[in-house]
């Protein structure tokens, strides 16, 4: 039991901070950033939705957002807006879950068989909120990557090179937290289902034990052979 409960902490704390890394990295401005930084006065940061200017010498930042989502943007972009965001619906959902599940919350206490399959499913949507995740940060990443590597190999020197920056590295980390955290939910937990299931049958034993006016009631054998008393007493009673 300590162990389960040290598991389901572990997995809570992998939880709440991947969320946070996924919506962080969604909602931030630098998934780009420039890599000549020692050339320009100022600090260069795409997000998903704007584009922010940072000077230098003063630290006065400038943002400006990008069009309607209705407009036409880069598939890189679109699709990585679509999968972040997916990405935070479904580790909220898989932390509300997980916080539900967890023994310590006062929901459902005497139906420990649904607590764990509610930690199982919570474990899975964190699993699933992973892959978006993943998928969206790492091709964001390596789109950047490849797209200054080819620039660099064909001499090609646009002004401006960029680099993917910490939002994205944020988006990596939240969604391997995820993986973490719903590998322990699923995997652990399930080694601890027919232990669960072993003491619910106890238990279940021993309330059938009691009587509703709360005597023991037991199975007496008596004895095969009476005394002339006992036998006595008996026909008179049935008399």
């Amino acid at each position: 039991a300590g162990m389960k409960y040290f598991l389901q902490y572990v997995a809570c704390f992998f939880a709440f901070f991947s969320t946070g890394f996924l919506i962080a990295s969604t909602w931030t401005d630098c998934w780009m950033v420039n890599a000549d930084d020692s050339l320009e006065v100022s600090t260069k940061c795409r997000g998903l939705w704007w584009e922010c200017v940072t000077n230098v010498f003063d630290g006065i930042q400038t943002c400006d957002e990008y069009d309607s989502i209705y407009a036409e943007h880069p598939v890189k972009l679109v699709l990585t807006r679509a999968m972040m965001i997916t990405a935070d619906i479904l580790a909220g959902f898989g932390f509300l879950f997980l916080l539900l599940g967890l023994d310590c919350v006062k929901f459902l206490p005497d139906e420990p068989h649904i607590k764990l399959r509610i930690c199982m499913v919570s474990g899975v949507t964190l699993l699933i909120a992973g892959v978006p995740g993943i998928t969206g940060s790492l091709w964001y990443a390596i789109d950047v990557y490849v797209e200054r590597s080819s620039l660099l190999l064909h001499n090609v020197f646009l002004g401006i090179q960029y680099k993917f920056g910490w939002s994205c590295w944020l988006g990596m980390a939240g969604s391997l937290g995820c993986f973490l955290s719903g590998a322990l939910l699923t995997c652990c937990m399930y080694l601890f289902r027919d232990t669960d299931s072993g003491r619910l049958h106890s238990a279940q034993s021993l309330r059938k034990g009691y009587s509703p006016a709360g005597t023991i009631v037991t199975n007496v054998h008596l004895p095969s052979s009476q005394t002339a008393t006992a036998k006595m007493y008996a026909v008179d009673t049935r008399v």
